[in-house]
Formats: C-alpha cells, structure tokens, sequence
C-alpha cells in the first residue's frame, strides 16, 4: 500500500478508534503524507513515509496482496504514543498488513514511530513529528 493510499486507510481508521477526537491531513507541504491525531486529549502528528516492494517502480501501482492480519498489542492511550497507533493500526485488522513494528519497543531504539509491513513487500513508516 502506497504512502496516499494508507494516509487515507489509517485517517478512516483513526476517525473510528475509541478515545480519538479528531484525525486529519496536515497539508503545510513540509511534511507530505503527515497526519494529525488527537487521542486522549493529546495531540500527534506522524509522517509517513514508503518504502516500496523489491523491484517496484514509482509510476506502476503494486498490487495488493492478502493474508493474515498482523499481531498486534493494545497499548493504552496514556502510553507511548507509537505502541498505541501500532495497537490501533493493528486493531483495523487490515488483511493487506503483515506485520507491525513499534519502534520504541525495541531494544536500545530511542526513537518514536511504527513500521507496518504489507503483504506485497511495500512498507510504511510513520515517523514521530
């Protein structure tokens, strides 16, 4: 799943997740693809980032492929802010994601953001703004 594609998948997501009051675009250019989350009355804005499948080419779409849905944790909202968007992208459910990633859940890793894996090869990354 391309970087638009899963801004708009993880938007609708969001808008329907307990605890969110609010998910939408940043559109201020100097972050493409970024989103804004408010969750528990904190405010979040995440960039996404795309790597795409070996081989793949920027002009032809990837197609999508299926299979079982991610493991995933819950983590609560007054957590760490990228284990609960890991929870909640993993809660979707979405068949096109194979794995999920919170990095400040691995070892020696400071950093605060989610890689979520898709069955076709493509990655996004959602990087903490």
């Amino acid at each position: 799943m391309r970087a638009p594609e899963f801004r708009d998948y993880l938007l609708d997501l969001l808008k329907n997740t307990p605890g969110v009051q609010a998910a939408d675009r940043l559109e201020d250019g100097k972050h493409p693809y970024a989103v804004r989350v408010t969750a528990g009355g904190r405010e979040q804005r995440w960039q996404i980032l795309q790597q795409l499948a070996e081989g793949a080419k920027h002009d032809t779409p990837t197609a999508p492929v299926t299979g079982t849905p991610a493991a995933f944790v819950e983590a609560p909202l007054d957590g760490p802010a990228d284990a609960w968007l890991g929870g909640a992208i993993g809660a979707g459910g979405s068949d096109q994601v194979q794995q999920i990633t919170v990095w400040s859940t691995r070892e020696g890793d400071s950093s605060t953001g989610v890689t979520v894996l898709f069955h076709n090869g493509e990655r996004a990354f959602l990087r903490a703004l």
